[in-house]
Order: structure tokens, then sequence, then C-alpha cells
């Protein structure tokens, strides 16, 4: 009699032990299958998530990918063809003038991480400083800039003055020649090792 009063109190035992476990369960996602098991697991149905329309707007948008570096689309072309303002220098070829990137025409400045560039950034920040720039645009695009000609108040070819202080080269096929006569003797010879740059 004994032995069967314990049986009953151990299968009562387990029995609360599994409906506990149960609720547990139930209240975490989770509910006891038809047949009661409770090893027999379901899991609710998850609400999907919503995309708001700015993340939308951000996942649609793309850009153009160029050697594993990613650019904004370029600025659309002013129909009048120019811009005019103040200047700030990115580096010796690329420059910001009314909000807008304008990478100078004809021109081949190294980038500032090789030799000669924060330079030839430096050389740029001296000729544009104080003074308001004009550009002239040729309707081409470099990745996210507009190329285009730039001038000082006084009719300064910026691009030229760099060339001829050696720390820029004539843009080759772009360029066509135009200021190949203005680099300084032996300035090919100086700079042809520099990486990536000529």
């Amino acid at each position: 009699m004994e032995i069967l009063a314990v049986c009953f109190g151990f299968a009562l035992f387990v029995w609360a032990v599994a409906k506990i476990g149960a609720a547990y369960h139930d209240k975490n996602g989770t509910s006891q299958s038809r047949n009661g098991n409770v090893g027999a697991e379901t899991k609710r149905p998850t609400k999907p998530k919503t995309i708001t329309s700015k993340q939308r707007q951000n996942t649609e948008r793309q850009r153009p990918i160029t050697s594993g570096v990613e650019h904004d689309p370029p600025p659309p072309v002013p129909p009048s063809m120019k811009l005019r303002g103040r200047a700030w220098v990115i580096d010796g070829d690329t420059i910001v003038v009314s909000k807008i990137k304008v990478r100078l025409a004809g021109i081949d400045a190294p980038e500032l991480d090789q030799p000669w560039g924060q330079k030839s950034k430096w050389a740029m920040v001296k000729l544009c400083k104080g003074n308001v720039i004009d550009v002239a645009l040729t309707g081409e695009t470099s990745y996210d800039r507009l190329v285009g000609t730039c001038y000082l108040s006084d009719g300064t070819d910026v691009g030229a003055e760099l060339i001829k202080q050696g720390l820029a080269l004539d843009g080759g096929h772009f360029s066509k020649g135009k200021y190949r006569h203005l680099e300084p003797d032996g300035i090919r010879r100086k700079l042809k090792y520099y990486g990536r740059w000529r």
C-alpha cells in the first residue's frame, strides 16, 4: 500500500512539473501540441516587420561603384554651363564651387595619400584663397563631379598654374595635350614612380 502511495505521489509530481513547464513554454511564445506532449512545441507566428519609406529609399537608391569605392551620382549640369563662387579645395584637381564638386579639366594631380599630393592640395588652396572662381563646364562628369576649366577673377587658368608649379601633369587623353607645354623639364621623370599616378 505504501509503495502504491509513493508511486501515485511521484506520478502526481511529474504531472505537476509537466503542467508548469507547459505553462512556461506557452507564456514564452510556444504552445503544447494537440496531443498534450510538452516536448512537441509549435512557434507562434511572428508579425512581419514593416519597412519605413526612408528605409525603402535607402534600399532603392543605387550608387555607381568604381574600384570598390561608392560614389554619389553626379549633379545635373546647369544649363548655363557655368559656376561661380568661392572654392573649397578637396585635392590638387578637385574643388567645390557653389556646393558642386568640380574636377579640373585637363590636369592630373596626385592623390592626397601619394607623394606630392598634400603639396598639390595646398598649392591649390593658395591659388584659390580669397578669389571668386569661375568654372566653364565641359558637360562631362567624373564619378560624383562635374568637369570644368577653372579661372581666377583675373582670367588665370587655375589648372595651368598648378602644372607650371610642377604639382600636376597634363591630363593626356582628356586634355589632348593642352597643358603639356607648361610642364617643367623633368617633371614626368620625377613623378613617374609614384603609385598609380603616371
